[in-house]
């Protein structure tokens, strides 16, 4: 027995004895960083950059042809409501044509009469009450403004 404790005591032991647990520690964090270690393999890797790239590459003319799609459709509905323009434009031009309808527009809008007709112009009674406030700023000319600005700055000061 006395040999066994002076060989647990010897050097040689401690120092087998440690570098086992430096060993058993190296392996134990090899094999956490193994287990760490992700799954990303240099293929993956590769393949991800691939797919990064394209994804890149195609993003503006993507971008780019989804604009010009819409451009074009917004084309294509302004074409659309030229015509209709046109051919309301056109179906005008046909009725002014007609006699009838000229003679009725001139009565209407210029308030012509035949010779032995009596004209009238009813003037709205309601037209009358409304004074030149009620009228918006805008419906008014612009020395009106002016005046009404002037009264009423006066009428705060009293």
């Amino acid at each position: 027995m006395a040999v066994k404790d002076r060989d647990r005591f010897s050097t040689t032991t401690r120092i087998r004895l440690l570098g086992e647990q430096t060993a058993a520690r190296v392996y134990r964090s090899q094999t956490k960083r193994q287990a760490r270690r992700s799954r990303l393999t240099g293929r993956a890797a590769l393949l991800a950059l691939v797919l990064c790239t394209l994804i890149v590459a195609l993003a503006y003319p993507m971008r780019q042809y989804v604009a010009q799609r819409a451009e074009f459709a917004e084309v294509q509905r302004k074409q659309e409501r030229t015509r209709e323009r046109v051919e309301q434009l056109r179906d005008l031009k046909a009725r002014w044509q007609d006699d009838a309808y000229a003679e009725q527009q001139i009565r209407q809008r210029l308030h012509y009469v035949m010779p032995g007709e009596t004209g009238f112009v009813v003037i709205d009674p309601n037209a009358a009450r409304q004074s030149r406030s009620d009228l918006g700023a805008a419906d008014r000319p612009w020395y009106a403004n002016v005046w009404d600005g002037v009264d009423s700055s006066d009428a705060s000061d009293q």
